[in-house]
């Protein structure tokens, strides 16, 4: 739940609702304003900012400022031309349509990208470097879309499978070994049979990954980790989860990424190797067909670490 829901929905003293409102009115500049300068403006004493503060769980005004800042920011920014849940109308024709999805993908993973925190990522790419086993839970696309992330996984010779059997994933979650890592992929953050699969994890001290929206949500509050997805979809009233799709294949890319370029030569090398091997396409494009594999990998001796 974003923290403007949280302020609506929470009650307040009305000198508290004072200040409540004030804060969801005056977003534009809230970042140069000081605890005594809103307590002005409506007549209140600066601890009724700290009260507001403590009832919304944050530790005090200053964090509370940081955290409305950072969601106002966020939701202002990127998606200022085009709506999320209805990128393209009816009277769009074929090329205007392709130009409006182009653009939505675009602005996605500017979108994501700025909700990437680098402690966060850090924390999930050891996680899954030290993981012997890696389990990604989700549900409908979800798990469609993580098949390829376990497939290039896969190759880097990291065992990754995705749990795609309706009612298996509570068995699969208490059978893990202890040595194993979870991915967790929620966009609300509150299904409720994933936090069921959360809970047996933890119950195991299994960390856990977390891909999830912005706000507060029970997945994202318990998971070792989180990473944010882009957030500006609604549920159901849209044309298709444009957003949420490409934000999980983004995020899992650079998961992905990230593994890679802890052994970065090492991972290149296998890789090269085995799709020598197993790899006999071929083409009449210059652009796409592969060269001597000694001369390629000579040329990338001059850029590619050691």
């Amino acid at each position: 739940m974003l923290i403007q829901e949280r302020m609506q929905k929470t009650s307040f003293s009305s000198s508290e609702q004072q200040v409540i409102d004030y804060l969801l009115a005056h977003t534009e500049g809230l970042q140069d304003l000081t605890i005594k300068d809103i307590a002005g403006e409506v007549y209140t004493h600066p601890s009724t900012l700290i009260r507001i503060a403590k009832k919304m769980g944050y530790s005090g005004w200053k964090e509370l400022k940081e955290a409305y800042i950072e969601e106002i920011t966020y939701l202002t920014s990127h998606f200022s031309t085009i709506d999320a849940n209805f990128p393209f109308d009816q009277s769009d024709g074929v090329m205007s349509i392709a130009s409006k999805i182009g653009t939505l993908q675009k602005m996605t993973i500017d979108d994501t990208l700025s909700l990437l925190h680098h402690d966060e990522l850090q924390k999930a790419k050891q996680y899954l470097l030290r993981a012997e086993t890696i389990k990604v839970f989700g549900s409908n696309a979800n798990t469609l879309i993580s098949q390829d992330f376990a497939l290039k996984m896969g190759r880097l010779g990291k065992s990754v499978s995705v749990s795609t059997t309706s009612g298996e994933g509570l068995y699969e979650a208490c059978n893990l070994p202890e040595t194993s890592c979870a991915i967790l992929i929620s966009y609300t953050g509150e299904n409720n049979y994933l936090l069921e699969i959360l809970a047996a994890l933890k119950e195991k001290n299994i960390p856990v990954i977390a891909l999830t929206s912005i706000g507060t949500n029970q997945l994202a509050e318990k998971s070792n980790c989180a990473l944010r997805m882009t957030t500006r979809e609604r549920l159901y009233s849209k044309i298709g989860s444009f957003t949420i799709n490409t934000s999980i294949c983004y995020l899992l890319d650079v998961l992905y990424s990230c593994v890679f370029g802890e052994h970065y030569r090492k991972n290149f090398n296998h890789i090269f190797e085995v799709s020598q091997k197993v790899d006999n396409r071929r083409s009449s494009s210059e652009i796409i067909r592969e060269g001597n594999p000694q001369e390629v990998l000579h040329a990338l001796d001059s850029w590619i670490p050691n």
